[in-house]
């Protein structure tokens, strides 16, 4: 058994994940559940220049394909969501609470990516949303690493204002040796990580350091394509394959059950 919390659809800048592709990589991979959010929020694009407003999709909008995704798709019972905020060109409105209240059967957080909205974490435009999640009861899944608004350490700020809310530092600082990260979850008890491009490595020093209650398996699938798992984009064999052969034996069989599927039913409260 296990779950991903980091799976995506959506089509902007020239990504490509589909329904149809996670619906196919639920079945061939034989996903137990996966919490899904949209792409199509993207406010920046990879230069971090500001997408043409009329190009954009709106955050309702973008939340409601999630929602059309997770009630009407043939494994929709394996599917969560998780709505992608816009935080620099939007904000909090009614429309956006809701489609979140009215759907809190399957919304199992609220998706942050600074990066492509060019905000810091810690700012006030993304403290109205966290106010929901705390509200909410949600776990907010951010990305972090590629730009300064999207260092940790902005995550870091914020989970010390919300001591309630649980923050999961996605990447821990993609293309990092992710030390930051790590030591930033010595600091602050809310702060969780994913495994989304995270060597087996670190996470078996997150193990080591903080127990196996802190880090649940995400992928970015299916950023590669539906076989995400199993190569990367050059296709060469992916680091999640060290995930699924051999980290077993290496930290226990209790940790990797934590890891692998417990730390997420009960963080994002999946029965």
């Amino acid at each position: 058994m296990f779950i991903d919390i980091h799976v995506h659809i959506g089509n902007g800048l020239g990504f490509n994940m589909s329904e149809e592709m996670v619906e196919e990589m639920i079945k061939k991979y034989n996903v137990s559940y996966c919490i899904v959010s949209n792409g199509d929020s993207l406010e920046y694009d990879h230069n971090l220049n500001l997408i043409p407003i009329e190009l954009q999709i709106s955050q309702a909008d973008s939340f409601k394909r999630a929602i059309k995704f997770a009630r009407e798709s043939e494994v929709k019972d394996k599917i969560f969501v998780m709505p992608w905020i816009k935080p620099a060109t939007e904000t909090v409105d009614d429309e956006f609470i809701s489609l979140l209240k009215d759907n809190l059967d399957i919304v199992k957080g609220i998706k942050v990516h600074p990066y492509h909205s060019n905000t810091f974490f810690d700012s006030e435009r993304i403290e109205p949303y966290i106010k929901l999640a705390e509200e909410y009861n949600l776990p907010v899944l951010t990305h972090t690493g590629g730009s300064e608004a999207a260092d940790a350490k902005y995550v870091y700020n914020m989970a010390v204002r919300h001591p309630n809310v649980k923050f999961i530092l996605g990447h821990m600082n993609l293309g990092t040796d992710n030390k930051e990260a790590i030591d930033l979850m010595g600091k602050a008890d809310n702060l969780y990580a994913d495994t989304a491009w995270v060597s087996v490595e670190s996470t078996i020093e997150i193990i080591k350091r903080y127990g196996s209650k802190r880090i649940m398996f995400g992928s970015d699938s299916p950023i590669d394509g539906v076989d995400t798992y199993a190569f990367n984009g050059y296709g060469e064999e992916s680091l999640y394959q060290k995930y699924f052969n051999g980290l077993e034996e290496v930290i226990g069989k209790d940790a990797y059950a934590d890891l692998m599927y417990k730390n997420a039913m009960r963080i994002f409260e999946i029965k």
